[in-house]
């Protein structure tokens, strides 16, 4: 399988003896020495593989810095998967939860590992010897969501992880203000219109279901024999109820850059409703939120890297492709 795994990054170590200590007095693990590597993924969450003998753990804390409201929630993450595994394979178990920022400078959350491809800008030497790999993959990611918003939220015993009525009002209204917090000096015209332009054609919810709210390609996981279906969704920090359109948008968005992709958008949209019942008449709107909401993300980050909060360089290369996630987005929400 492709390595995934990367030695700790410089500026990215954790207080690791604080950290044994702690897995060794909360879960049952071996005596055998602890050994860390770090996913070499993700650009915000710490994320790690900690291993004790031949028992792998994944553990998640928030990054360093300022974090936006309501982001990087381990404990949210740790009260989805909990649940929601027994009703959604994809979802790895929740195994455990820190809420003592003493050990390691922030809640974590610890869950269980699993072995398979993470895909990102090719596909590995394990599957490509699967024909039409390609398309596979991209309607495997359009089933992995139709079925996770086709999942009663009353039946995955989460009561409601967030109030579902208004979710896309408060989505706008979030990003926002996120938007206003991260913005560059002098801030941005055309951002502030896409908000504007958003709010003024918010849609109605066409049903309330569990919104991952970050969902895309390298957050999924496949078998190397299987590229017909996802294996593993990771990253539940922002998952909660609301319009699960707001998830399809965002993938959708996420893959248009990637050689991976090779459905075209009507064929993809077509593809979910058949699956999950879902109308998607309105997606241009989706697409427009989920590529300026990209922006915000990618300003995010981009003040992380100027403020010497992370040890990731790709950070670096973010600031340049605001502009474009902007105009792009203006461009979808006038059609």
């Amino acid at each position: 399988m492709t390595e995934d795994l990367i030695q700790v990054r410089p500026g990215d170590e954790l207080p690791w003896p604080a950290l044994e200590a702690h897995l060794r007095s909360a879960l049952d693990v071996p005596a055998d020495v602890m050994r860390v590597r770090q996913f070499r993924g993700g650009t915000a969450n710490l994320t790690y593989l900690v291993s004790f003998g031949d028992t792998r753990l994944v553990v998640r804390r928030p990054p360093r810095g300022k974090l936006a409201p309501g982001a990087h929630d381990m404990a949210r993450e740790h009260r989805m998967l909990s649940r929601l595994s027994d009703v959604y394979p994809r979802a790895p178990r929740a195994l455990h939860l820190c809420e003592d920022a003493s050990v390691v400078g922030a809640t974590f959350v610890v869950v269980e590992y699993r072995e398979g491809e993470v895909l990102r800008d090719a596909i590995p030497d394990s599957m490509t010897h699967h024909p039409d790999v390609e398309r596979r993959v991209d309607l495997a990611l359009i089933d992995a969501a139709a079925d996770l918003h086709s999942v009663d939220v009353e039946a995955a015993g989460l009561g409601r992880p967030g109030p579902g009525e208004g979710f896309g009002a408060r989505q706008v209204r979030g990003w926002g203000e996120r938007w206003k917090i991260a913005a560059p000096g002098g801030g941005s015209d055309l951002m502030d219109e896409v908000a504007e332009r958003l709010a003024a054609s918010l849609p109605e919810a066409p049903r309330l279901a569990i919104v991952h709210n970050d969902l895309k390609l390298d957050n999924c996981q496949f078998a190397p024999s299987d590229p017909d279906r996802v294996r593993s969704v990771f990253d539940w920090d922002m998952a909660t109820v609301g319009d699960p359109l707001f998830d399809l948008g965002l993938l959708l968005v996420s893959m248009s850059a990637s050689p991976i992709w090779v459905l075209a958008t009507e064929d993809a949209a077509a593809r979910y409703r058949a699956r999950s019942g879902i109308d998607v008449d309105r997606i241009d709107w989706y697409l427009a939120f989920a590529t300026w909401r990209t922006a915000v993300v990618l300003q995010q980050l981009y003040n992380r890297h100027l403020a010497g909060d992370s040890a990731d360089a790709r950070l670096a290369q973010f600031g340049a492709a605001i502009p474009m996630y902007a105009a792009r987005a203006r461009e979808l929400v006038m059609r």
